[in-house]
């Protein structure tokens, strides 16, 4: 059977993400959700595998900038959208999209790959490893309490309506001041800011429209949390549930107050939170944390596409001079040694003859990139080998982070 892949022609958009919605179940997007998608969509940076007149496969690739240890925000290429029809599994056509896909990213100049996994077994084998981690939770908000900082009382809330420009500006603009202090998170580009307020009626399952409180202190916008109120009532009266979409802080504070509030809902019993950084900082708030039922998942996983450029673009959390011997099958230019040479005020990295300190893979590299996946934890599992003594360490300290990596929102 013959295909064809190509990037994707605007006119094959419908078609193209149809296929799309049946390889992830069958079930159609509420058109507000595809309309944005469809505007989001870069489709010189998109793909399609065709049998004849049938897309049997998908890929696409955002213009993303991503946060890496150090604040600056690095050109990443945000994978998204890939799906192979069950029609035509077995036969190549995810190895040939990701092929296409990362020597067009090499050429884009674009040092790092990214992207979130619907089956995380998937991606390894084409390099990428997982460099962040998500926290969910649900606090039993009617015998969980909270010890909040001073200064709390002093933060005003007030609600507001999530999509008015305004509002939306607002909270924009906290998220943005915030993105150089955590590695991980995106650099929002314009029209990406509709996408935490996007609100399909028919995703809602029975709570409410999503609802946005903002905190301020002297009139300036320090916090905003947007959530859902899940009613829900039984012969013992109300328990309702808070389902937390988002909820970023300037400050501890505003932090604290936002929080606070939810806890003080009425008639509900619980917050739920999908998707929070593995360090939030309501785990030291909360009275009993064993109440909480916190757990964790992969987010974001990382693939570095150019070793050196992406190794020069993060600074070091400690001096650092090492040289890795790097495998690299699928993108053969990043195979040999590395001399990695940084601190906390910048680094180089280039090729180099001198014998090699640490050997690894570059889905072990994407793993540690981001400071979230400690090189200690990685050499336990065989996944990294130390042939010189002592370079395990330096090399750990040096990638760590001292807060945890965090994606906010999927692509």
């Amino acid at each position: 059977m013959t295909t064809e892949l190509r990037v994707l022609e605007p006119a094959e958009f419908d078609h193209w993400y149809a296929r799309l919605e049946l390889a992830f179940g069958g079930v159609a997007e509420a058109p507000e959700e595809r309309a944005l998608w469809q505007e989001l969509t870069e489709h010189g940076r998109s793909l399609g595998v065709w049998d004849g007149d049938e897309c049997v496969g998908t890929a696409g690739a955002f213009t993303f900038r991503l946060s890496v240890p150090g604040g600056a925000a690095v050109p990443a290429a945000g994978v998204t959208m890939v799906s192979v029809a069950a029609t035509h599994r077995r036969r190549g056509v995810l190895r040939s999209m990701m092929r296409r896909q990362l020597d067009d990213v090499r050429s884009w100049g674009e040092p790092l790959a990214v992207l979130t996994a619907s089956e995380p077994a998937i991606y390894g084998r084409f390099g990428y490893g997982i460099a962040t981690q998500q926290l969910h939770a649900r606090i039993d908000t009617a015998r969980v309490s909270l010890a909040v900082p001073q200064g709390t009382d002093d933060v005003r809330l007030r609600f507001a309506e999530p999509g008015a420009p305004g509002v939306r500006d607002a909270c924009e603009a906290v998220y943005a001041r915030l993105v150089p202090g955590r590695p991980g998170m995106l650099v929002r580009r314009p029209g990406w800011e509709r996408l935490p307020v996007l609100d399909p009626e028919s995703a809602r399952k029975g709570s409410s429209p999503l609802q946005c409180v903002l905190a301020e202190r002297d009139g300036e916008v320090v916090g905003y949390a947007r959530y859902f109120n899940r009613p829900e009532w039984d012969e013992s009266g109300a328990k309702g549930t808070i389902a937390l979409r988002d909820l970023e802080a300037l400050d501890p504070a505003a932090y604290a107050a936002l929080w606070r509030m939810l806890f003080d809902i009425d008639l509900t019993s619980a917050v739920e939170t999908y998707n929070r950084p593995v360090d939030d900082a309501w785990q030291h708030l909360v009275s009993d944390i064993r109440r909480c039922q916190v757990g964790v998942r992969d987010s974001l996983h990382v693939r570095l596409v150019d070793v050196g450029a992406a190794l020069e673009a993060r600074t070091y959390q400690a001096p650092v001079d090492v040289v890795f011997e790097v495998q690299d099958a699928f993108c053969p230019w990043n195979e040999g040694r590395w001399r990695l040479t940084g601190d906390a005020k910048g680094a180089s990295c280039e090729r180099t003859a001198d014998p090699a300190d640490l050997s690894l893979s570059v889905r072990e590299l994407g793993a540690a990139y981001l400071g979230g996946a400690s090189l200690t934890s990685l050499a336990a599992a065989g996944r990294v080998r130390e042939l010189r003594q002592g370079a395990l360490a330096e090399a750990a300290l040096g990638f760590s982070s001292t807060v945890a990596p965090w994606l906010p929102h999927g692509f």
